[in-house]
């Protein structure tokens, strides 16, 4: 996702891909030693994103499954920052997806089995394009705290999904952003399997009052740093991006 020289990745920043209070993690951890494989031509390569490809509200999840003249109902916020490398540079041009529950913590998807009321006017996805300092931004509502058949009364902090797409569909890296002052946080069998509180620090967004929107909307700060010794924890790369 970035040129010049790459830093080896610290794996001991990662969590343990097999973390038995984390449930799913038992089934879905590798059986086997790990393998590097190269990329080919086409991943590397393609597709390349464009601003040309966005919708008017792709980034503007109070609007974009709304019906005219109506909005997604809970605190609206603003959330913006960079995508950056390993020397701290903004990544311009990279694909940005984004996912979440509504305020009452429900999604809107048919395996849902929260019983919070979903929202008519609210579908809980965009996507938006880095500009050429490597800066986003979006508007949502605040999700909701939901409840998860981990543990016997287990419940994920409020959190919004991203997904982080470089050159090609290849390049994509998953992660999480959870908010500031959440009691949540540190109970979750999700984020306790990361061992270093620096870590777990980097995916908690602190109240950015400079960029918000008086008698509107709150603001949040997230930077995701793509690689390094001190990468962004990604789902999708336990072991290491």
């Amino acid at each position: 996702m970035s040129d010049g020289p790459l830093f080896h990745r610290d794996r001991t920043w990662h969590p343990k891909p097999l973390s038995p209070d984390y449930k799913t993690s038992v089934v879905r951890s590798p059986q086997k030693a790990l393998l590097s494989m190269n990329t080919t031509l086409s991943e590397e390569t393609g597709p390349v994103f464009a601003h040309d490809m966005l919708g008017e509200l792709d980034n503007d999840l109070i609007l974009n499954f709304a019906k005219r003249g109506e909005m997604a109902l809970g605190q609206r916020i603003i959330v913006q920052g960079r995508v950056l490398d390993e020397n701290g540079r903004g990544v311009p041009g990279a694909l940005l997806e984004f996912w979440q529950a509504n305020a009452g913590g429900r999604y809107r998807h048919a395996k849902e089995g929260y019983l919070a009321p979903l929202d008519p006017n609210f579908g809980g996805c965009g996507r938006t394009i880095t500009d050429e300092h490597g800066g986003y931004t979006f508007r949502t509502i605040k999700p909701g705290a939901y409840p998860w058949p981990n543990g016997v009364n287990d419940w994920r902090p409020a959190h919004i999904h991203f997904s982080v797409f470089g050159r090609s569909f290849g390049q994509r890296l998953i992660t999480q952003m959870y908010f500031e002052g959440d009691p949540l946080i540190p109970l979750c069998p999700i984020v306790r399997t990361i061992g270093d509180p620096e870590a777990v620090a980097q995916l908690i967004a602190p109240l950015d009052m400079n960029n918000t929107v008086p008698m509107d909307a709150r603001a949040y700060t997230f930077d995701i740093v793509l690689r390094g010794r001190r990468s962004t924890m990604f789902e999708n790369r336990m072991e290491g991006n």
